[in-house]
């Protein structure tokens, strides 16, 4: 007989965190400094059926009062026969704390629906399987809390978008002997970047994601991308988790003054490549510039 415990990843991953840090930090709300909507769809290991994807939505703006932000992001992620919908509300409040640079405190509340497709669940071996009869299907509330700091050209934030470890079992009894634990927890996420001016034209702007989660490996993104004209960028990352990786090529198109387009695909190379594929991410950013003045954009944003 053997027995073994599994540790899965629970929020979800994008390679194109950068234009979606409101998802992982409420922070972030309001800080490019008008009113920003990003789109995101990932399909994740194009090579088998009924894979991971991910939709996200998220629009936030700063208030007249430009100190404070506020945002909504909505998060569709269905990581094989389990799906999870994350509905939150986000606000910020910036400080200035030297020159140029802002500090910004966030909170985020609201909450995530989890079930079982019912494709799966109608299936007669799992209808006669008492391990999948006791699994909620509610909406669970959580908060989250982070910190942004960040100039022109660079910033750093630190976050978890969710404190509370909520159970999806119906309930904790542990009489049937059933050992199945399906429960969120804490993830604490470290982001950075910096904008490098190479020349009139040309820019290069790194970045890196840090995500720890209790019980799971530390994963780590490492970003590059150099960015041409303030129109069009092009780059790469790297991701490292544990004995598991991936190299992602991404690029960007500024197709107007407030609509950006983004794609990304991930290449696997650890020992999963051959079996699991690829991974497609599409982005879309649209900014309105607002006519009240106190609402302009002071300076580009480069994240």
């Amino acid at each position: 007989m053997i027995s073994s415990i599994g540790f899965a990843q629970q929020l979800p991953q994008f390679s194109q965190y950068m234009y979606n840090t409101i998802s992982v930090n409420p922070a972030y709300a309001g800080s490019r400094e008008t009113l920003s909507v990003v789109g995101l769809h990932r399909s994740q290991w194009t090579e088998i059926n009924g894979g991971p994807t991910t939709q996200t939505i998220s629009v936030h703006s700063p208030l007249t009062n430009d100190k404070i932000g506020i945002g909504l992001s909505v998060i569709n992620d269905s990581p094989g026969f389990e799906n999870f919908l994350y509905a939150y509300a986000d606000f910020s409040y910036t400080i200035d704390v030297g020159n140029e640079t802002e500090l910004a405190f966030g909170l985020k509340g609201g909450f995530t629906h989890y079930n079982l497709d019912e494709v799966f669940l109608m299936n007669p071996d799992v209808l006669n399987d008492p391990f999948f009869g006791n699994y909620t299907d509610k909406w669970n509330p959580n908060v989250g809390a982070g910190v942004f700091l960040h100039k022109d050209v660079w910033y750093l934030g630190l976050s978890a978008p969710r404190l509370i470890n909520n159970d999806y079992n119906l309930d904790n009894d542990d009489s049937s002997g059933i050992n199945f634990l399906a429960s969120e927890r804490i993830s604490y996420y470290l982001t950075g970047g910096y904008v490098f001016g190479l020349s009139d034209v040309v820019k290069l702007k790194p970045s890196f994601l840090v995500k720890a989660t209790n019980g799971a490996p530390i994963s780590i993104d490492f970003n590059a991308n150099v960015f041409l004209y303030d129109k069009f960028e092009i780059g790469g990352s790297y991701r490292y988790n544990d004995n598991t990786g991936a190299l992602a090529a991404m690029a960007g198109f500024q197709v107007a003054k407030g609509l950006m387009i983004g794609y990304a695909y991930d290449h696997y190379i650890s020992d999963i490549r051959p079996y699991f594929g690829g991974t497609h991410e599409v982005m879309l950013r649209f900014e309105l510039s607002q006519k009240n003045p106190s609402w302009r954009v002071k300076s580009p944003r480069y994240f």
